[in-house]
Parts: C-alpha cells; sequence; structure tokens
C-alpha cells in the first residue's frame, strides 16, 4: 500500500510540474500545481490499491471454495472404480 501510495504521488508530482511547466507559469505555482497533484495521485492510488487488494483476497478465497468443494466429489470418484490393472 505504501509503495503504491508513494508511486502515486511522484506520478501525481511529476504530472503536475510538466502541466505548470507547459503553461509557462511561475516556479511557486508550478510547485503548488506539483504538490496538489502529487496529494491527489497519492490519495487516488492508495484508494485503488485497497479495492484492487481486496478482489485479489476475494478472487483466492473464491478459488479456495472451489478447490475444496470440488475435493470430496473427487475422492469418492476415485474410490468407486475398480481396479483392473490387477491380473
Amino acid at each position: 500500500m505504501k509503495l503504491l501510495m508513494i508511486l502515486g504521488g511522484l506520478v501525481g508530482f511529476v504530472i503536475g510540474i510538466t502541466f505548470g511547466i507547459a503553461q509557462e507559469s511561475p516556479w511557486p505555482s508550478v510547485i503548488w500545481r506539483a504538490s496538489i497533484g502529487a496529494y491527489l495521485a497519492g490519495m487516488l492510488m492508495r484508494w485503488w490499491g485497497r479495492v484492487w487488494v481486496k478482489g485479489l483476497q476475494e478472487a483466492h478465497y473464491e478459488r479456495l471454495a472451489a478447490v475444496h468443494s470440488q475435493a470430496p466429489s473427487q475422492s469418492k470418484t476415485t474410490q468407486s472404480t475398480p481396479n483392473h490393472t490387477k491380473l
């Protein structure tokens, strides 16, 4: 989570600097825009990271539930089939 927030802040800062320079704004204005962009992008990446991790956990739990629900049925089918390899 921290890494995503830092990455978002860095990307937001770079975007803010880029837009400020592209508009030929004075440096104090460029720094303010970059700082606000870093804050907003960091918060957005933090939120998105939480949603992403939650989705990954839910998918993992669903996969585990599917495996556990199939495990008893597979063991019954392997026990009920006769072994014809012995002569």
